[in-house]
């Protein structure tokens, strides 16, 4: 029981969200600062160097920021910023209150100092340069302005002398943690520029190994890769049967010879829009080389899977291949084929390509079905060997 109920009881405190979770858990380390500062008043009112009403204002103070800024960030609405964590913000309300703190301490008000640092190196890893810069001018205006108003109102524990000496170090340290600050936001900027180009770059690879880069289908290695996760799926169930067709446009060769392979270039991108836009979306189409294109036909028989290949045929008789060239059409030739279980993927793509030559040598603008997994599954398919199927 009490090993669920410590992680129910940290999402209530510090959020499910992953980013939120580590902006409050942040927050909350960084209040630990606050406490030594409050044990730091403490001590020199026990010893007799505050007022112990100087105490509790201040710790009442840096209760209510505290408690403020966990509120703010548990509620959610710091995500609608630009930086979330509200790192500036948190920033300089701590420095607010070790300054203060620094103005009320007393004889021991020197020890706040390292205070300063330590909430500004909390920020050094997310503060954009801006506000690094905007940080480390507001410490040295803000403890310039507190020194120079104690040493005129208590000069016996804020003496002059000491007080230029603790200037000086506080304008020599802060400036020094801001430009480091700085020089880290600003390499971490750069290393998330690399990162995301690197990541860009690793997407363009992946699309150049799976993607033919013309047609914007997948490329031939791809569709093996595809083809048997497909045979896999079938030899697991015995269901999920699917068909192959290899597709060639009629004549290519003579419309590079006659009109240029940017004529050719554009026949090709507009007629794999158009194998596509007729086929079902659970079909796959891959340029196979050249002007030839390899289909995978999902869950219907050889028969059924024709129709999507005639319903191609007649919109791509419709179609403007090449809007500057809106006369020509073009053609194809298909061998379509189904797919056993008993041999190899490479076996079956030879059935199609066999069947694609005889639709051509039968005279083009055809699909040949080759019915020989068919026959073997019903007899009565053998009077039907082959389907010529002209537009």
């Amino acid at each position: 029981m009490s090993t669920r109920l410590l992680p129910r009881l940290l999402d209530a405190l510090l959020s499910r969200d992953p980013k939120q979770r580590l902006r409050i858990t942040r927050s909350l380390l960084a209040a630990n600062v606050f406490v030594a500062c409050c044990l730091l008043q403490l001590y020199a009112a026990w010893i007799g160097f505050m007022d112990f009403d100087d105490v509790w204002r201040l710790s009442g103070i840096i209760v209510v920021n505290c408690l403020f800024w966990y509120g703010f960030l548990r509620s959610g609405a710091n995500q609608r910023y630009a930086d979330p964590a509200m790192t500036l913000p948190q920033i300089l309300s701590a420095l607010t209150i070790i300054g203060g703190a620094y103005a009320v301490t007393g004889p021991v008000h020197g020890s706040t100092l390292m205070l300063l640092a330590l909430v500004l190196v909390f920020g050094i890893f997310n503060m954009k340069p801006k506000g690094a810069r905007i940080a480390g001018a507001y410490t040295v205006v803000l403890m310039g302005l507190i020194i120079l108003y104690k040493t005129q109102t208590d000069p016996v524990h804020y003496p002059w002398k000491l007080e230029i000496a603790h200037f000086v170090l506080t304008a020599a340290i802060v400036p020094t943690i801001s430009s480091l600050a700085a020089q880290l936001s600003s390499l971490r900027s750069r290393l998330q520029k690399q990162k995301d180009e690197l990541a860009q770059a690793l997407t363009r690879i992946q699309i150049l190994a799976t993607r033919d880069e013309l047609t914007g289908l997948i490329n031939r290695r791809h569709m093996m890769e595809v083809l048997g996760q497909h045979q896999k799926r079938l030899i697991r169930s015995g269901h999920h049967r699917f068909c192959l067709a290899v597709v060639d446009i009629d004549h290519f060769k003579r419309i590079n010879d006659t009109h240029g392979h940017n004529v050719g270039d554009e026949v090709l991108r507009h007629f794999a829009q158009v194998l596509q836009r007729a086929l079902r979306e659970t079909d796959v189409v891959a340029r196979w080389g050249g002007e030839e294109f390899l289909l995978l036909l999902n869950d219907t028989a050889p028969e059924l899977a024709n129709i999507g290949l005639e319903r191609a045929r007649a919109a791509l008789a419709e179609a403007v291949l090449v809007p500057a060239m809106p006369q020509l059409k073009v053609t194809f030739s298909a061998g379509l084929t189904a797919y056993d279980d008993h041999e190899s993927l490479d076996q079956c793509i030879d059935r199609a390509d066999k069947a694609l030559y005889r639709a051509k040598r039968d005279g083009r603008n055809r699909t040949v079905i080759d019915a020989t997994r068919s026959s073997a599954d019903n007899p009565a398919a053998h009077s039907n060997a082959e389907a010529a199927l002209p537009s």
